[in-house]
């Protein structure tokens, strides 16, 4: 017998019991649907995280240090990172927040917290065309090389504004859409706490999708907070590695600068570590999510084999006399087999197509409700739970087809 004949009598088989073979593929289905839809989802929450720290920008080094006499360190902290070379740092800048009240015309950001109420739709998804009050932050001329900003119009905080103490500041696009609208906002005063502050430049779009997005931002002289928070101390800092590999030497180096500054804790206190950790957590943590989780679905996917396993052992003792009689005429054992592991394989296919049919629904109706994505179920993903569905057919097939061409002619002709 050769496969094109053993593939059209296992079809046969199967379609000759269909309410068997339907029930006997369920657990295949449930199994391939249920891994496809839990591991896609996982990896594209885990692949819509990454997006976030790709837009705040990749080998960040978060620092953290105050001395105890509340003298402002950041200026030795500048002067360090610059003399390291930009061969290992390319900008370093306070992030330092405040909660000012900014006023421009009719808008008021204290009025935009009550929007909060609004942001989101009645099918549960987050709103972008809601104005929220912006983020308020403390830099240097190099913030937007350390927060992977790009100017879209007019110019970024300078040095001169930091030393001369300038009332500028510089808008992401988002805030300057909600103060201004459609109009051009280079040169206009905006109100901070009662002090005006003149817009000298806009960031360009780089988070459009997200409510609470990074492009709603005012971003000031750090200088500047001895007007709008008399008394409060920046001790929140970023530093821009040259790349990935550069993270980690200045990581060492930052620290033991910060060791001699505080005097190891004497004067102060500081730390350095880099965001790539974080990125590396997340990806590990998601991985580990994603094993358990599709771990726990591949069970239905053993319990789908068992029942393989069991229905091929019922069609064996269906058709004893059919063996028997093919024995007798000369088949050898090997097509025995042969035909049997076919048609367990089918069974598996078929319900392995199935269920990569009801993943790739569930998979984007999933990634909607609950992530508010648009998920497409990766190829490898497909592929591999589709062979996985073939290979256990074949395994599961092994005994009962083993099984039937152990049966001797003699023994197979007496059943009824």
């Amino acid at each position: 017998m050769n496969i094109r004949q053993a593939m059209k009598m296992a079809l046969r088989s199967i379609l000759g019991n269909k309410g068997r073979s339907i029930l006997t593929m369920l657990g295949i289905i449930i199994g391939i649907a249920s891994v496809m839809t839990i591991v896609s989802v996982v990896n594209g929450q885990n692949q819509q995280s990454l997006k976030q720290f790709e837009t705040m920008g990749t080998n960040r080094i978060s620092v953290s240090l105050s001395l105890y006499d509340g003298r402002d360190c950041f200026q030795d902290l500048y002067n360090y990172c610059n003399g390291l070379g930009s061969d290992l740092v390319v900008g370093v800048t306070p992030s330092g927040t405040t909660s000012a009240t900014v006023v421009y015309g009719t808008k008021n950001s204290n009025a935009m917290q009550k929007n909060q109420e609004n942001m989101f739709s009645e099918n549960g998804t987050v709103r972008t065309d809601v104005e929220l009050p912006p983020d308020l932050y403390y830099g240097s001329d190099q913030y937007a090389i350390c927060n992977n900003y790009q100017l879209e119009k007019g110019r970024d905080l300078s040095f001169l504004d930091i030393r001369q103490h300038s009332q500028v500041c510089v808008l992401g696009a988002r805030a300057a859409r909600n103060f201004f609208g459609y109009a051009d906002p280079l040169g206009k005063d905006l109100s901070v706490n009662g002090y005006p502050f003149k817009v000298v430049g806009v960031y360009a779009e780089k988070d459009p999708d997200s409510a609470f997005s990074q492009d709603n931002v005012i971003i000031f002289p750090y200088t500047a907070s001895r007007l709008l928070s008399p008394g409060q101390s920046i001790s929140d800092f970023v530093v821009k590695a040259a790349s990935r590999e550069a993270t980690e030497e200045a990581v060492t180096r930052l620290n033991g600068f910060l060791s001699g500054l505080t005097g190891n804790g004497e004067r102060g206190w500081g730390n350095a570590y880099s965001d790539n950790q974080w990125q590396n957590t997340l990806n590990e943590q998601a991985a580990m999510m994603s094993m358990v989780l599709g771990g726990i679905a591949a069970i239905s996917l053993l319990v789908g084999g068992i029942g393989i396993m069991n229905i091929m052992l019922v069609t064996v003792t269906e058709r004893t006399r059919e063996i028997g009689i093919r024995r007798a005429i000369g088949a050898e054992r090997s097509s025995i087999v042969t035909q049997f592991l076919i048609e367990a394989a089918m069974l598996c296919g078929i319900g392995g197509i199935i269920g990569l049919s009801i993943g790739t629904v569930a998979t984007r109706i999933t990634g909607k409700l609950l992530v508010h994505m648009d998920i497409w179920p990766s190829i490898p993903i497909t592929l591999g739970a589709f062979l996985l569905s073939v290979v256990l057919g074949i395994l599961f097939g092994i005994y009962p087809a083993a099984k039937a061409s152990k049966l001797q002619p003699v023994e197979a002709l007496r059943a009824e």
